[in-house]
């Protein structure tokens, strides 16, 4: 892992130059990380942008006194959250909320899986199932840290988890037919 970089004001007053040093050194990590998880190559380098604009805006204001790598890649989970929330209100398979949750399956889920096919079968499912199952289990984050950072309860978290893993289910059997 590349080591933290900071990005604040210099006592030498040579800030931009730090800050030019500090966002080149964190750039590869950051669009790493966003290309990992959404897997377009165009919306990583869009986002990677939004994310490096967002800290330079957040410094120009003063609303942070140092900017690091981890601060970063923070503010690219959470450009990578709002694109699929876009993309969830504007697409048009995505399920109405009130939809009942379906017949209970068992978790059950224990043979290894491709992961050129599960990648693939990710990208097919709504925007909403994808940002839950991205958060749990790429970022490992707990399902309490996804209810927070997705803005809904506990409960809902877990219904929502629950039936996206049910479509990486299927998404991943389709996958599997047609390779």
């Amino acid at each position: 892992m590349v080591a933290e970089r900071t990005l604040g004001a210099s006592p030498t007053g040579a800030s931009s130059e730090v800050a030019i040093d500090a966002f080149t050194t964190a750039l590869p990590e950051v669009y790493g990380y966003l290309l990992a998880r959404c897997g377009d190559r165009w919306l990583a380098e869009d986002l990677t942008s939004e994310t490096f604009a967002a800290a330079v805006s957040a410094l120009e204001r003063g609303l942070v006194g140092e900017v690091t790598t981890g601060w970063l890649i923070v503010v690219a989970r959470r450009r990578l959250i709002d694109h699929w929330r876009r993309a969830a209100r504007f697409d048009p398979s995505t399920p109405d909320r009130s939809v009942v949750a379906e017949a209970a399956v068992a978790d059950d889920w224990d043979e290894p899986m491709d992961v050129v096919r599960c990648r693939c079968a990710l990208a097919r499912l709504a925007a909403h199932h994808r940002v839950v199952l991205t958060l749990r289990y790429v970022d490992a984050l707990s399902v309490d840290a996804v209810a927070r950072e997705i803005g809904r309860g506990y409960e809902a978290t877990e219904a929502l988890l629950y039936r996206a893993r049910n479509a990486l289910r299927r998404a991943y059997a389709e996958e599997v037919d047609h390779a």
